[in-house]
């Protein structure tokens, strides 16, 4: 570049940030390690973007707002030395990353549809990739990679030629491939098209599929988990795979798919493309490797640039002055930058890209790098608009756009900085120092390396602190052709004395001017100094392309081509321009300057800068001749008038665009009524920031008022992005339109009142009932937050972007709700009861029982006052000695007597474990670093007479070891029961953790807990084995059913092998039988049973089948029936449901069940008499059988479970009609009794859907000889055989307990009425036959049967309906059922019939009746019903230590059964759980019809397979509906993403107005209405003001607002109205619509309508004052549209155009007096009519300034048109003859008010008079 040049252009300041050094070194100084200790040259670094490590939907955000806060984010570093890596943003460590090998290379790379940015570092053996989330994955790489670079499709890896590496080529080495001139060539250019791909995938056809990566030199890596692809190269119509080693990649873009390389050998630099196969070809036909055709990406080479010595140390994409790509090599040899042009071509949807050698050009240079400095916020295509900063060979730094020279700049030191750089002197500080060179461009950031060895961080000063400035250049960057562009940027970067970019000491207002000068020189104001733009750049521009262009399509016709800049002498020859066409870019210019003006008036906050721009559009609106524009702009602010004249013979009758014209417009016609030559052309192009807001309001008046799509464009031409989400209604569309806009609640209050009326309107309907499948934050913009959280279905996936959005579309202010505090609450009643729990004495609070954890908010909320947990929790506590009532002075015997009650105690005490774990179950999450914490099972006794001395179990003469043995086991379940399962997954450590060094129950107890919880599927196989290696009874029994529980249902084969080990019968006939004890092998059969569940696996279901039947050997004979039972259970299991399914494979199987059941052909060992109680058969069952003889009473039990299992709810009456109950004398004798009631419980299993809740049912499932047989006992008492009286009565209770234990299952938590009812009717006729009670006898059951069965058998049954009616209730915490069961718990046990196992269902039907602390309840799946029905069989143990008949550890097999069907209610703005009516409906049954009821949260919710809505009822809280698709599947888990109820919680919202349930149970202070008015009496306003009486029910107006809204302005306004200052105005009538309006607000929700209502009254209250004093009020006429828009809505309404289920949300009335109120302040006065007058007649504008603005309000408010419209209409006029004009009048200005109609009107008859007169 020559000295004139350069000496010609401007010289601009660079700022200086300071002296630069990594921050990663910094930081690890601090770490320290100091970098001092090392070579300086063992790290490296590198700066990026902040939007290059950005999601790619924050990063795609167009939205100015966003645009410019990423400009000036921080920079991010990455540091990298030796095997470590400091990701640091700005002076922050974000990130460290430390690897197994040093580092070669690392860089940021998209790949796939990620959203996030990966950073990809390769090491010498692998390739390591993190995600900015912090995951991780390693690549290992067989082969010598030397580089990585990122591309859009992937990275990119380059393979080093390593001699032990083939590279054999398939061509010779003359071959073309690589070494042939290329002559570019699109796809288009060689006819490519899907068949030729094909033929060039055929092709290749001989490569070898065998080591095909390691042959080609490149590579790409699609995703992380997917293996690196060779690259193939497309040259002359072939594709072969890459494999020129010689072409070393030097750069690559990860925008767009490019590639720069370098050859060493051929001293060549080459572009290459890539590009995607064309992959929609059949496999079939090619004869290509499957390999070659996953393969789907290939280079193509564009361009190559020989002469180069060495590679180009700088390559990067920056922008031309055309706005066209460039790719820039800096030659540092040839001290140049050559730049290459890149063409776009899109076809088929597809990008292609190529070079065009002719347009190349270079610049001298020997350091560039790109930045973005003059076009900050452009972006072309996918990049932004990059300029090229030069250090020029004589050292100086120049600013090219393209090759366009712009500026030179020189360095400017900080104050603050200049210490750093030698101890110089600023602002001298850099005279004497020569830049070297540039480095680690970022934005507008870059870093000066200086000769004295520094650098220095610089800044480029881009944007104008003036935000007017700053639109007014964006909207001509976005708007101009880049040609016309560009000559401003040179005049407005090229003067170096220009303000355009203010120093610190400039006037505020000097960037504005400074704009504006430059504007007024490209509109030829200063042409009188011809040196300012003199020269190439205006004989640039009017011979441009473009100018041609434009001139030829855009002339106007009539448009006169004299203007005011060809009467200026100074011009010289070479400036006389053709005006005609000059003009039409001129116009261009105004009219973007327009869009930004009509843009400014729609926010609030920018009225100043509207009032500097409409100066500047004053002055070019003169120049050209526009005074359509230049009286647009004066009625806007009429003190222009005094300025500027309108021109009587004006040039040009164009008619500026007029953005609220449109508006109103809209409104009132709809939307496709409306004019597009009311909208700017920049408001409908794509892609633009600067009017987007504009844009964005015009796209919402569109949808509401009926626009359509038209293409990707709505009907009114403008662009609109959509949220996704249902829509019904226009409403709802355009609800979804802002949204998808961001426009949220803070945009909102920024508009002029007038124009968010209708996008308020849209809120306001849509808030009631919004479709539920839409964003979270749409719910947040209508102000319903509790939806927000309800219908947020990824939450924790999108929280970060879901935030953002979430969190733009509220008010930018909150203020929550006082949480309220509920007085004498649970807690409190807690701390001043626990003294008195027991008989008043002292008990120690530290003690842990294992429930301290229970009372939380939540139950606090459901019990509130009531004691109900705190009684339960007393009754299950085992952690403490329990009180012995005895004597004050005891005696010999009275110890005794104490041993004897401890000892019937502790059978009681030893039971509460079990239902504690059915009390606790899933209530607390426990810390993964702490054991877990087991209550201590105290059997000792206290006396409370005796100062609660202690007193122990005497050991000498009970076993206390044996007699705590399995307790202590459920006492361990119950304390990992209470771990929930929804908690992060169980790690193993922590099992481990937990696990002693010598094997005890309690681990075993803790074992079975976590398998039923689902843990133990994190046991690998060796823990389990070292577990059964252990040999410990306990702990194998709870490990191997925690194992099935875990695995259930899954046939996992290598636990079904750890279980077998355990069952003798799957030995090999070789291997020598092991002595197991039958205890383990019954807990292995019911193991399998639930691993294979539902399976029907043929072998399984054989193997269980014979261990019913199988002989029992040495001396585990009395344990025979539990084992066949247990066999019973697992085939059950196995098969459950699955009966008739497989029906060749089930025949033989259901025979020989029938045979062990006990079929009528088969004879059997007991005598036919035998008749015996429930304990007798305890003691006398387990008979062998020989080779032909079944033992009935062994396999009976197993095999009716199993039959009912298998056929569960398929009601086959094949296998009904053999399982029958007895129905003569004589088979009753045959048959047991305990049989009997298995029977009827299996056939009840398999009539599933017959069982009913009544009585009648019950009744019909006793036989007749039955019923007949116990009427007559009472009669034939004495005459009768007592055998057969004691048959029929036994199988009489035994039939109506198994009855009431299947309506149990059948109805199991649902706490249906009917089936407690009854159960808990015959429960209480039970217990009257074993104890007399004053209570009235059930109808139909016989009295007196104590007679004829034994107290075991009724105490047996008694228990197990008490157990089925607690799980009918299950976690419903039912207070009578509870009375019951406590009665059964209190009874005197010293007759020995009160024992270990009826206290156990006792204790167990407690914790069933308050199941997870009220919170879970039981389903009635068929895998449910098999766990119950193990649960509940009615076999009950005899003692601590029974498990012949029922293994107790299969107690706990309920949990299976559970499920969280719990529901609380919290308010979204307090965050607290309140009580809120919900209406459930239930789907159609063949019971019922669709049932809808009422429940008051917290509740428990029917099961999924029912559920069909729920809803948030009542008039306190906001609406919301939840509806379901009932489905015969389990409830959701925690983390199921589609869960609707979030883990029980539903987020429901007050609405304004009401109080909660909780502190106004019965609503009286809700009464809102009656409180405002009596608060807001308008006969006196002495309300307001805080009462100095005592009288409490005195309250202030912010009182009572801050009570009913947490809206901080209304808060705040209530607080004015209070202020004392308020009182002293004399306006009464301000102070009463105040009030009114406040009222108004609080009472509808409606906060934001409050600053609504005060612009709009006080707007017209000025006028008013300024209309009758005559002073100057308001000088514009800005506020006149916006009213007109409120009026044009509410009209919109009144004629159904808007549909609204609430009406207007501003009080029509209140719109319609505005309008009338503004009429009459514009009612003609003479004055007013004169100027009128005047104005029709030249346009002229009166003299006073209050005239003046009358004026213009005059035409604003009445639409009338300009005067040269309005003579041109009278004009017509005259030539017809016409008794009245007002109609033709009314058609030439259809917008005109009739008002001023009849003005023009009166002005035609005054003016035809005068002419007439004229003529005369």
């Amino acid at each position: 570049m020559g000295k004139e040049s350069m000496s010609s252009i401007g010289v601009r300041h660079l700022t200086v940030l300071g002296e630069f050094k990594p921050f990663g070194l910094i930081a690890e100084a601090l770490d320290g390690k100091s970098a001092d200790d090392e070579v300086a040259d063992d790290f490296d670094y590198f700066l990026l973007d902040p939007e290059v490590t950005t999601q790619r939907d924050e990063a795609d955000s167009d939205d100015s707002e966003a645009s410019s806060s990423f400009s000036d984010r921080s920079d991010h570093e990455l540091l990298i030395r030796g095997n470590r890596i400091i990701w640091t943003i700005g002076a922050r460590v974000y990130k460290r990353f430390s690897l197994p090998a040093p580092v070669i290379m690392a860089c940021w790379c998209r790949m796939g549809d990620l959203l996030e940015a990966l950073l990809c570092v390769l090491q010498v053996d692998g390739l390591t990739i993190y995600s900015a989330s912090g995951d991780a994955v390693s690549i290992p790489i067989p082969y010598a990679v030397t580089s990585i670079w990122p591309l859009p499709s992937g990275l990119l890896l380059q393979q080093a030629n390593e001699p032990n590496v083939s590279t054999h080529s398939l061509f010779p080495s003359s071959s073309p491939l690589l070494t042939a001139h290329d002559i570019p060539r699109s796809k288009k250019d060689m006819g490519y098209s899907p068949h030729q791909s094909s033929n060039l995938r055929r092709s290749c056809d001989h490569m070898v599929k065998l080591d095909e990566a390691s042959r080609s030199s490149h590579l790409i890596l699609k995703d992380p988990l997917e293996e690196p692809q060779p690259i193939h190269i497309e040259e002359r119509g072939k594709l072969n795979t890459m494999k020129e080693f010689d072409e070393k990649t030097i750069w690559t873009s990860d925008v767009i798919p490019l590639m720069a390389s370098y050859h060493k050998g051929k001293l060549q630099h080459s572009l290459w493309t890539v590009e995607v196969m064309n992959s929609n070809i059949d496999s079939g036909d090619s004869v290509l490797p499957d390999v070659i055709l996953s393969k789907r990406f290939f280079f193509r080479r564009i361009w190559q640039g020989k002469g180069a010595q060495v590679a180009a140390s700088e390559v990067f994409l920056a922008t031309d002055s055309d706005a066209t790509p460039v790719i820039c090599f800096l030659l540092q040899e040839q001290k140049k930058l050559q730049a290459v042009r890149l063409q776009c071509v899109e076809l088929d949807n597809d990008i292609l890209y190529d070079i065009k050698h002719d347009m190349s050009w270079s610049i001298p240079a020997i350091a560039a790098a790109p930045v973005v400095v003059t076009r900050p916020r452009v972006k072309v295509g996918q990049l932004p608009y990059k300029d090229i900063i030069v250090l020029a060979p004589d050292s100086s730094l120049v600013l090219y756009s393209g090759k366009q020279c712009l500026c030179r700049y020189i360095l400017q030191g900080h104050a603050s900085v200049s210490h750093s750089v030698r101890s110089l002197e600023a602002p001298n500080a850099f005279q004497d120092i020569k830049i070297v060179g540039l480095a680690d461009a970022v934005e507008g950031r870059i870093n000066v390396i200086l000769n004295n060895g520094q650098m220095l961080r610089c800044t480029f000063r881009r944007y104008p602190s003036s935000s007017l400035a700053n639109d007014c250049i964006t909207a001509m960057a976005e708007g101009l052709e880049a040609n016309l562009y560009n000559h401003f940027v040179v005049l407005l970067w090229g003067n170096g004395d220009s303000a355009y970019l203010a120093r610190v000491d400039s006037a505020v207002d000097s960037e504005w001017e400074s704009f504006s000068a430059i504007i007024l020189e490209i509109f030829g104001k200063k042409r009188k100094n011809p040196q300012l733009h003199s020269g190439a750049s205006w004989e640039f521009l009017l011979n441009s392309s473009f100018h041609e262009k434009y001139s030829k399509s855009h002339c106007m016709s009539g448009f006169s081509s004299r203007m005011s800049l060809q009467s200026d002498e100074s011009c010289s020859a070479s400036q006389q321009l053709d005006a005609s066409c000059t003009s039409e870019s001129l116009i261009e210019i105004l009219d973007l300057l327009h869009a930004v003006y009509e843009s400014l008036k729609l926010n609030h906050l920018r009225r100043r800068d509207l009032g500097l721009l409409v100066v500047l559009l004053c002055e070019v609106s003169k120049i050209l001749g526009e005074d359509g524009y230049l009286d647009y702009y004066i009625r806007d602010f009429p003190a222009l008038s005094r300025k500027y004249r309108i021109q009587e013979t004006s040039l040009s009758q164009k008619s500026p665009p007029s953005l609220f014209r449109w508006l109103e417009n809209c409104l009132r016609n709809g939307c496709t009524a409306t004019s597009i030559i009311d909208l700017p052309v920049l408001m409908r192009k794509d892609g633009n920031s600067v009017v987007s807001w504009a844009r964005k309001i015009i796209a919402f008046y569109s949808v509401l008022c009926g626009g359509k799509f038209l293409g990707n464009k709505l009907s009114s031409d403008v662009y609109c992005k959509f949220a996704t989400g249902s829509a019904n209604s226009a409403e709802e569309v355009t609800v979804l339109a802002m949204v998808g806009e961001r426009f949220g609640l803070q945009q909102l209050d920024l508009l002029p009142a007038g124009v968010s009326l209708p996008l308020r309107h849209v809120l306001d309907k849509c808030r009631e009932c919004p479709p539920t499948d839409w964003p979270a934050s749409a719910y947040v913009l209508l102000g319903r937050e509790d939806l927000s959280l309800s219908h947020s279905k990824k939450l924790t996936e999108h929280s970060s972007s879901n935030n953002v959005t979430s969190v733009s579309m509220s008010t930018p202010y909150t203020l929550h709700l006082h949480p309220v505090t509920i007085p004498s609450s649970v807690t409190d009643v807690n701390d001043s009861d626990d003294s008195k729990r027991e008989d008043t004495d002292s008990v120690d609070e530290s003690t842990i029982d294992g429930m301290e954890h229970i009372f939380n908010s939540t139950t606090q909320l459901r019990y509130g006052r009531d004691l109900r947990l705190n009684e339960v929790r007393r009754l299950l506590c085992s952690a403490r000695p329990v009180a012995i009532q005895t004597p004050a002075n005891p005696t010999a015997s009275d110890q005794e007597f104490q041993q004897a009650q401890l000892w019937q105690l502790a059978q009681r005490t030893t039971t509460l474990p079990v239902g504690r774990g059915a009390f606790t179950l899933s209530t607390t999450c426990t810390l993964l670093t702490e054991a877990l914490p087991v209550p201590k099972l105290i059997l000792a006794g206290r006396l409370p007479t005796q100062k609660n001395a202690t007193v122990n179990l005497d050991p000498s003469i009970r076993n206390i070891q044996e007699l705590k043995s399995w307790p202590e086991f459920h006492n361990a379940v119950a304390a990992g029961l209470r771990m929930a399962p929804l908690q992060d997954k169980m790690s193993r450590t922590w099992i481990m953790y937990n696990k002693p060094e010598e094997p005890n129950i309690t681990h075993a107890g803790l074992l079975l807990a976590l398998g039923l919880h689902g843990h133990l599927d994190v046991l690998s196989i060796t823990d389990i084995y070292q577990y059964y290696a252990q040999e410990h009874e306990s702990t194998t029994v709870g490990l191997m059913l925690g194992l099935a529980a875990s695995y259930r249902g899954t046939m996992q084969p290598a636990i079904s092998k750890s279980l077998n080990v355990h069952i003798t019968a799957r030995y090999p006939s070789s291997f020598p039988e092991l002595e197991l004890p039958t205890l383990l092998q019954s807990a292995a059969l019911v193991s399998i049973g639930l691993l294979y569940e539902g399976s029907a696996h043929p072998l399984t279901m054989n193997t269980l089948l014979g261990e019913i039947g199988r002989k029992s050997g040495g001396d585990n004979v009395l344990e025979r029936e539990g084992y066949a039972l247990s066999a019973g259970f697992s085939l059950g299991l196995v098969a459950l449901g699955r009966g008739l399914d497989g029906i060749g494979v089930m025949d033989t199987l259901v025979d020989q069940l029938f045979r062990y059941a006990g079929g009528k052909d088969i004879h059997r060992e007991r005598p036919i008499f035998s008749n015996g109680s429930i304990d007798d058969h305890n003691h006398g069952s387990g008979q062998m059988m020989d080779a032909t003889q079944i033992n009935v009473d062994v396999t009976a039990p197993g095999a009716i479970i199993a039959l009912g299992l298998m056929y569960l709810k398929t009601e086959s009456q094949g296998i009904l009609s053999r399982l029958c109950i007895p129905q003569t004398s004589f088979e009753l004798q045959y048959v047991r009794p305990d049989f009997i009631m298995l029977q009827v419980i299996s056939r009840n299993l398999i009539l599933w859907s017959r069982i009913h809740p009544s009585e009648d049912w019950i009744q019909g499932q006793i036989p007749k000889v039955v019923l007949v047989g116990v009427k007559g006992l009472k009669d034939e008492m004495d005459d009768s055989d007592d055998m057969d009286s004691e048959a029929i009565a036994k199988a009489y209770v035994n039939i109506v307990a198994g009855a009431c234990i299947s309506l149990g299952l059948r109805f199991a938590g649902t706490k249906d009425g009917s089936a407690h009812d009854l159960l808990y009717s015959y429960a209480v006729a039970f217990l009257n036959e074993i104890k007399p009670l004053s209570v009235k006898s059930l109808h139909g059951f016989p009295r007196g049967l104590s007679q004829y069965v034994d107290r075991g058998t009724l105490e047996t049954c008694l228990h197990v309906i008490a157990l089925s009616l607690s799980v009918v209730m299950a976690g419903s915490g039912h207070l009578r059922t509870f009375k019951l069961l406590k009665f059964l718990r209190c009874r005197n046990s010293a007759d020995g019939h009160i024992n270990y196992g009826t206290q156990m269902a006792v204790s167990l039907a407690i914790g069933f009746l308050f199941l997870g602390g009220g919170m879970m309840t039981f389903s009635t799946s068929n895998s449910s019903i098999a766990a119950l029905l193990i649960t509940l069989y009615p076999r009950l143990p005899t003692g601590p230590n029974d498990n012949r008949c029922h293994l107790q550890a299969f107690r706990h097999l309920y949990v299976i059964a559970t499920e969280a069907r719990w529901v609380q209610t919290v308010d979204v703005d307090t965050g607290l759980p309140v009580y809120a009516p919900l209406e459930i409906t239930t789907k159609e049954t063949e019971h019922y019809a669709e049932t809808s009821f009422c429940e008051v949260t917290p509740c428990i919710l029917p099961e999924r397979s029912l559920l069909k809505t729920v809803r948030v009822c009542g008039p306190r809280y906001w609406p919301q509906v939840i509806e379901l698709k009932p489905e015969e599947k389990p409830w959701w888990n925690s983390g199921d993403k589609n869960n609707p109820f979030k883990s029980g919680i539903l987020y429901i919202k007050l609405k304004v107005g009401a109080c909660s349930y909780v502190d106004d149970p019965i609503g009286r202070q809700s009464l809102l209405s009656r409180a405002m008015h009596k608060v807001f009496g308008l006969a006196s306003l002495k309300a307001c003001r805080p009462s100095n009486s005592d009288d409490p029910a005195a309250v202030t107006v912010s009182q009572l607002v801050s009570t009913f809204s947490s809206d901080p302005s209304l808060i705040a306004f209530g607080a004015l109205c209070c202020d004392p200052s308020w009182n002293i105005k004399s306006d009464t009538d301000f102070q009463e619509f105040c009030l009114q309006v406040l009222f108004e607000c609080v009472s509808k929700d409606r906060p934001a309508l409050l600053q609504v209502y005060l612009s709009l009254y006080t707007t017209v209250a000025s006028m008013a004052d300024q209309v009758i004093s005559g002073m100057p009020v308001i000088n514009d006429s800005q506020f006149l549209p916006s009213l007109k828009l409120a009026l044009a809505y509410n009209d919109a309404l009144l004629k159904g155009r808007l549909s609204s289920s609430r009406g207007s949300i501003v009080q029509s009335t209140f719109l319609g007096s505005l309008n009338k109120r503004v009429e009459e302040l514009l009612e003609c006065s003479p004055s007013l009519t004169v100027s009128i007058h005047d104005y029709f007649r030249s346009g002229k504008w009166p003299a006073s300034e209050n005239l003046s603005t009358l004026v213009s309000w005059y035409l604003q408010w009445y639409s009338v048109p300009p005067p040269a419209i309005v003579e041109a209409g009278i004009k017509k006029l005259w030539s017809i003859q016409t008794p009245s004009s007002m109609p033709l009048l009314r058609l030439l200005f259809p917008l005109t008010n009739i008002s001023a109609i009849k003005e023009i009107d009166t002005f035609l008859l005054s003016t035809s008079k005068s002419n007439r007169s004229n003529f005369i």
